[in-house]
């Protein structure tokens, strides 16, 4: 088709040629080349993730500290006099009430507050007695004495002794204090003595309540069901 065509006026024919250019050289400039990814330093990552973690945490509310349950470690009390005198009413008779604990002895030998108490049947090994004094030797459970009468005292006593037999173990403490008369010191001298369950006592070790504890030996229960084989 020339320009001379008499179908074309100039004016398209002008315009038939500027397609014609367009198609044939296509302008580069007017294709987008794709983008080069954008290579980041660490410290630029790490401030995109942690514009990230904030815009997902916009919203969300700290818990409160008061919905949390508190979980608390008491260490192990000692029963008292009285509490083992109640559970010995509410419990009724036990073995214990055949073991007859004479004061006698307790009023015609009395001990001082500071003495150190010591006994020991023959036949035990002097190892034995020798961990015993020492406090090497780990006790079952403890009672305290401190503010009960005499009787409280005694029902104390047998008491955690019988406990100590249920459970089959063999060593306890008894804190009877060492006040300026050491009466209760005196009667779980005489009492302790007069045990048929009793092998050893000691007062403690000055860490364990010293001169005004003592450490017990037991004698192992070979008759408790509850630790045949």
């Amino acid at each position: 088709m020339s320009k001379h065509d008499s179908s074309l006026s100039k004016e398209q024919y002008n315009l038939l040629k500027s397609f014609k250019k367009q198609i044939t050289q296509p302008h580069t400039s007017s294709i987008a080349k794709p983008s080069e990814p954008k290579v980041q330093t660490p410290e630029q990552q790490q401030e995109d993730d942690l514009a990230l973690f904030r815009q997902q945490m916009q919203g969300v509310q700290k818990m409160d500290a008061g919905n949390i349950a508190k979980i608390e470690h008491t260490a192990k009390k000692k029963p008292d006099a009285q509490t083992l005198a109640k559970r010995a009413a509410a419990i009724g008779p036990m073995e214990t009430d055949d073991t007859l604990l004479s004061d006698t002895q307790a009023m015609l030998n009395p001990v001082g507050s500071q003495a150190s108490l010591s006994y020991r049947i023959a036949t035990l090994q002097h190892k034995v007695f020798e961990d015993l004094k020492a406090g090497n030797l780990r006790w079952f459970e403890a009672v305290d004495l401190h503010g009960c009468t005499v009787e409280e005292a005694r029902v104390a006593v047998l008491q955690i002794i019988q406990m100590a037999k249920d459970e089959n173990q063999n060593v306890i403490k008894i804190v009877h204090g060492k006040g300026p008369e050491a009466i209760l010191k005196t009667y779980v001298n005489g009492w302790l003595r007069q045990h048929r369950d009793v092998l050893a006592f000691v007062s403690a070790p000055e860490k364990q309540g010293g001169t005004g504890a003592v450490l017990v030996l037991l004698k192992r229960s070979e008759k408790n069901p509850k630790f045949k084989q």
